[in-house]
């Protein structure tokens, strides 16, 4: 079942996007995500950055529920 979804951008990947708040249709998983945010910006292709879900770091294909809290995160750095 196909979802509408919004996902929330940090840091570097808002510069590319040109917005902090997307909002998806037809999203069903980790992998479709990534599909469709490949497609409608390029240059996230050679970013790197993780997909969290409901404040987890996702690592394999899940499943997307339409009210899931998503976030593309750059990576991290710090001391």
């Amino acid at each position: 079942m196909a979802t509408t979804i919004t996902v929330k951008l940090f840091g570097s990947l808002v510069d590319i996007v040109q917005n902090s708040i997307l909002t998806l249709e037809d999203v069903e998983d980790v992998h479709s995500l990534q599909e469709k945010l490949f497609v409608l910006f390029p240059a996230l292709q050679k970013m790197q950055f993780a997909i969290a879900i409901d404040k987890k770091i996702i690592h394999e294909n899940t499943v997307i529920n339409e009210h899931a809290d998503i976030a593309l995160l750059p990576p991290f750095s710090g001391g």
